[in-house]
């Protein structure tokens, strides 16, 4: 079956969008969009499926492309990208895989970025007890050559109850648990995209699968399911 690819021709609506983020223009050119729309679609499906040769997703999500201005300051009325996330099978498997194309500014982001408040208090019991395990995890060649390092919005402090000494505190302060990879225009149109996506996405199983199981257990590792 013949690759499917994002369209040059994707980005370079989106940089017309981004030029001219106003409703008379989108209007004038929602035809366009349908179609840009229509072609990025198979592209989002393709990944889901290689996806799910490696892991179990329940869903995939497109995201629309109108911007809920309600409460933001920014009040331009489109997003001037196209997005969408997969979703693991829960309660057993846990993280989610999350990709974004724009022109300049290509990415996909995996791991955990709004987690509850007893996953974040039982992820930091757990690396308080013992990081040696996801530090060997997130310090793995494959898992920096494709992410650089662990990232996500971090407390400036210790959280209340944790030693602000603790030798993984770096671990133990963060508020979200993620990991990112940016891609060039000029890949995001490539015939083998797909294929460089799902391989990010690989890489990230083992971390996946950790935290799953952290998650899933208690302190005893008792399971929690």
């Amino acid at each position: 079956m013949e690759e499917a690819r994002i369209s040059k021709s994707t980005l370079n609506f989106l940089k017309s969008l981004k030029q001219n983020n106003n409703r008379e223009w989108f209007e004038k050119h929602k035809p366009e969009f349908k179609v840009e729309q229509a072609l990025i679609k198979p592209f989002f499906n393709q990944v889901m499926l290689k996806l799910q040769h490696h892991d179990e997703i329940t869903d995939l999500k497109v995201f629309r492309i109108y911007r809920d201005v309600r409460f933001s300051h920014d009040k331009t009325p489109y997003k001037n990208h196209f997005a969408c996330s997969y979703k693991r099978a829960k309660p057993a498997l846990r993280g989610g895989y999350y990709l974004h194309i724009e022109p300049g500014n290509s990415f996909l982001a995996c791991g955990f970025w709004s987690p509850e408040k007893n996953d974040i208090k039982r992820i930091r019991k757990e690396f308080e007890v013992d990081g040696s395990e996801v530090r060997q995890i997130i310090n793995h060649t494959d898992f920096k050559q494709h992410f650089g390092h662990l990232k996500g919005e971090e407390l400036k402090t210790a959280p209340r109850g944790f030693d602000k000494t603790h030798p993984d505190i770096d671990l133990i302060r963060k508020k979200q648990w993620i990991v990112t990879k940016e891609f060039t225009d000029s890949q995001v149109i490539a015939k083998n995209f797909s294929t460089e996506v799902d391989n990010a996405f690989r890489a990230i199983r083992p971390f996946f699968d950790y935290m799953s199981d952290v998650l899933t257990t208690d302190l005893n590792g008792e399971s929690l399911l």
